[in-house]
């Protein structure tokens, strides 16, 4: 009987755990992360499930003889916010499996 008690302290503990996963996951979901290219000629804003939300590029960023730079730029400043939400997630859900054996 006595292993009964800690097995329900333990399934308590994973469903507070997981519950703090989903909020914490939810959080990021919602925060906005910015990428930026070349002096703000491109900005992009995404939020932490990896989708963009807004792209803005200045006049001077757009040449019609030279779209491989706007293409590049884009592309930047898309990777720029995507690393940045990969390092917030891993640092905010990190927690969740410190320690943990995979």
């Amino acid at each position: 009987m006595r292993g009964m008690g800690n097995m329900q302290g333990m399934m308590k503990q994973m469903q507070k755990m997981q519950k703090e996963m989903g909020q914490t996951q939810d959080e990021l979901n919602s925060t906005e992360f910015v990428g930026k290219a070349a002096n703000d000629a491109v900005v992009v804003t995404m939020t932490g499930d990896k989708k963009m939300k807004d792209i803005a590029i200045k006049p001077e960023a757009v040449d019609p003889d030279d779209i491989d730079m706007l293409q590049d730029l884009i592309i930047m400043a898309v990777n720029e916010a995507m690393v940045d939400i990969d390092k917030q997630t891993q640092a905010k859900m990190g927690k969740f499996t410190k320690g943990l054996p995979f």
